[in-house]
């Protein structure tokens, strides 16, 4: 068995939901954990605050929880991501929810470990609804930061996404939007489109987006200009996947790809219920298990490692990955209601 340590943050009455987080090591090695808490409700527009732990034991306890960042918009605060820059500081990216026409994402920098914070900037300067999932921004070799963003297209049924970035060259200064968005052709007939997107850069500096769809497919795309242009959007070597978010990070020690998504191979595609192109039949679109693969190829193909979550009982979505030394932490949602916190090694991994 892989899995080295677990750990539950259990949602209950007063706080019914709790994930969408992510994790940064401190450079004492303390582990920050940050995530959503939601209270009075636990859908996508209840009230919510980011709440964070530090663990000082490499994830086997962690202290009492603190308020990150106070509920400053009508509906909510959520989805976090955390980025240890290469100048040093730590970025802290999170949405703030007014409505499903309203929701713009920021940026708060710490210069002293997350003892304190910068005031908030905009990350997405146009006005909308912009989803960005938990643990996405990324900073490239030459220093670029990405923050990968998805919209909906139809204003009026809120559906036919599409995916585009926005970036920073002035260690989040500043934010700017792509030139290109990705978007499915009009052949297809998907009300679901291109959602929550990531971004991975490969060795040779190419970007690869990654985006959930309801085809039965992760779908990536490709930029060789740092996020100003896009290919066209094909499927991940037919890594099939509900209607759910992957998460894909580039493992230091090894310098392999690691892909966390809910596999769904054993599905015969063809066989399944379909609205237009999408995907609709539940066992399908369950997420469940939760998957680990690894790629030697840059995301040309992928080795199944294990399932991490294997029961079907159970929901696993919303993954985030931090590499510490020999570790990988991993936090996600179980049920959908509890923030679930699981640690592998490296070595073990490979050891399959």
């Amino acid at each position: 068995m892989i899995k080295m340590y677990e750990y539950l943050i259990y949602a209950d009455k007063n706080n019914p939901r709790k994930g969408e987080g992510d994790i940064v090591v401190l450079k004492d090695g303390t582990l920050l954990l940050v995530y959503t808490e939601f209270y009075e409700g636990s859908s996508d527009f209840s009230p919510a605050r980011i709440v964070a732990h530090k663990s000082y034991n490499n994830g086997e306890s962690w202290s009492k929880k603190y308020v990150l960042q106070e509920n400053i918009g009508k509906n909510n605060v959520m989805s976090v991501s955390l980025l240890r820059l290469k100048n040093g500081n730590i970025a802290f990216a999170y949405g703030v929810k007014n409505s499903f026409e309203d929701l713009k994402f920021y940026l708060r920098i710490s210069e002293d470990e997350a003892e304190t914070w910068s005031e908030p900037i905009a990350i997405t300067t146009d006005n909308g609804y912009f989803v960005m999932n938990n643990d996405r921004l990324v900073q490239l070799n030459s220093g670029r930061i990405i923050a990968p963003v998805s919209t909906y297209q139809d204003i009026k049924e809120h559906s036919k996404w599409k995916s585009f970035i926005y970036y920073s060259d002035d260690d989040g200064k500043s934010w700017h939007k792509g030139i290109s968005e990705v978007r499915f052709t009009e052949r297809i007939k998907s009300r679901v489109g291109l959602q929550e997107p990531g971004i991975v850069e490969l060795r040779d500096g190419t970007l690869m987006m990654y985006m959930r769809t309801g085809l039965g497919y992760i779908y990536v795309c490709y930029s060789d200009d740092e996020g100003e242009h896009w290919s066209n959007p094909e499927p991940l070597d037919d890594i099939k996947s509900p209607t759910s978010p992957s998460t894909i990070k580039r493992i230091p020690n090894t310098g392999d790809l690691m892909l966390i998504w809910n596999d769904k191979r054993n599905f015969q595609l063809e066989t399944l219920t379909r609205r237009g192109d999408d995907i609709i039949d539940k066992n399908f679109q369950h997420r469940a298990p939760l998957t680990l693969a690894i790629s030697k190829d840059e995301g040309a193909t992928w080795h199944k490692i294990m399932d991490l979550e294997p029961s079907l009982e159970h929901t696993y979505c919303y993954t985030s990955i931090t590499f510490k030394e020999n570790f990988i932490f991993l936090s996600y949602y179980y049920d959908f209601s509890h923030l679930k916190i699981v640690r592998l090694t490296i070595d073990k991994i490979y050891s399959f």
